[in-house]
């Protein structure tokens, strides 16, 4: 292998695959494409051969175009650039914005399809947030600092920091304040942060963290600026009314044993019981203590809702292990709200949360891949996939969120 790293090919696109990359083949070989769209016709060059049943490649020029390709939204991320200059986390840039919700609407179906045997006729939402072109949504930026002191994003597939003059993905306020053209030299990184109040802020690598608040409708959520929160400006609301509407009301009981894991600084906790009420009695696990801190008090007005500090594969299997009598009965009534990592939850967490045998599991999740093979591991514990819907929080990226309903066959 290795024999056709760097040389330049023309080839035909043919689909999308998963992770922002579309598909060619060549001698029987599936070639990943980046900056590409199915249909078109590309000059490319490989610039990865160590596989031995596919290559990667970039694309150089387009020979014949497809409909849906548009200029790119970030100059610094434009196919007209060398490859190894592009800016990376906007590689659906070049895709005019129904086209990008068309390819990850495949993308989603093609997973349930494959990985757990569902058809579904997923569509991908817009969220209302967004500007009318797509641009202007994050509120969250990390920039890279570069051996010269210049902070940057790193290039796609690379850990190589490239300088830019814009963020058009970011919102106004953090596009204006980030300190594109100052020198950074010695930390790693800048997080340019844009919460709903107080202002923009910058993390300057190690800095101490400090409390930000961000506003969902008309509760607020404090937590560490350094701290997770959806990207998306109108993510955060966007989820909590999602996971309130998959929620079946008739098999919800707010005395039951229920769950929100993976639960961060409380959003999803405090959706559910926003929408059931004060007697509504629910856990939020987190692995991070401060986060837990933090959900404790954005928790702190429900009697019945607490927050713990765990892993949660040890907490649920510790759980699991040890539920009384009682407690399993409880939990069998619960609805368990489970937002896990891009990872997903895996065979372990699916497996324990089924031994609880619970009413209902609502799955937020970031990537479809995951998320398939998650429904696939619930389906052999008898939970079908009753509904899905997917959102478009990130675009002109290839990443799309999707909150499902499980419940007993």
């Amino acid at each position: 292998m290795g024999e056709l790293l760097g040389r330049e090919l023309e080839l035909d696109v043919t689909n999308i695959a998963h992770g922002g990359v579309a598909v060619a083949r060549h001698e029987g070989r599936v070639v990943f494409v980046s900056d590409a769209i199915p249909g078109e016709r590309v000059r490319v060059r490989v610039s990865n051969d160590s596989k031995k049943s596919f290559l990667r490649a970039d694309t150089l020029a387009v020979v014949e175009p497809s409909p849906h390709r548009q200029p790119h939204v970030w100059a610094e991320a434009a196919v007209e650039r060398d490859p190894a200059d592009r800016a990376g986390g906007a590689e659906f840039g070049h895709i005019v914005l129904a086209h990008q919700r068309e390819l990850k609407r495949q993308v989603v179906a093609d997973s349930l399809a494959r990985m757990a045997r569902i058809e579904s006729a997923v569509e991908v939402e817009p969220v209302p947030a967004e500007t009318e072109d797509g641009t202007g949504w994050r509120t969250r930026v990390r920039l890279h600092v570069g051996p010269d002191g210049r902070p940057g994003p790193f290039a796609a597939r690379s850990h190589r920091v490239i300088p830019v003059s814009s963020l058009p993905l970011a919102v106004d306020e953090l596009a204006q304040a980030a300190p594109l053209a100052e020198s950074f030299a010695g930390h790693t990184s800048v997080d340019v942060i844009a919460p709903s109040t107080g202002g923009v802020r910058l993390v300057v690598g190690a800095q101490k963290p400090s409390t930000i608040t961000e506003v969902v409708g008309a509760r607020e959520f404090r937590l560490a600026d350094t701290g997770f929160w959806q990207v998306h400006r109108g993510a955060a609301s966007v989820l909590s009314a999602a996971v309130q509407s998959a929620i079946d009301a008739d098999a919800f009981d707010p005395t039951a044993m229920n769950l929100d894991l993976y639960g961060g600084v409380g959003l999803l906790a405090a959706a559910v019981a926003d929408r059931f009420g004060p007697t509504t009695r629910i856990t939020s696990v987190e692995s991070d203590p401060t986060a837990t801190d933090f959900a404790s008090e954005n928790l702190s007005e429900w009697v019945g809702a607490r927050a713990e500090t765990g892993r949660v594969e040890r907490w649920i299997a510790a759980l699991s292990a040890s539920a009384s009598a009682s407690e399993r009965e409880r939990l069998a009534r619960g609805t368990i709200v489970l937002d896990p990592p891009r990872s997903g939850a895996g065979r372990e967490v699916v497996e324990s949360i089924a031994s609880l045998d619970p009413e209902q599991v609502v799955y937020v999740a970031c990537d479809p891949v995951a998320f398939a093979r998650d429904v696939d591991f619930f389906a052999s514990h008898g939970y079908r996939l009753d509904a899905v819907r997917a959102f478009d929080l990130f675009p002109h990226t290839h990443h799309v969120e999707a909150v499902g309903t499980l419940r007993r066959s």
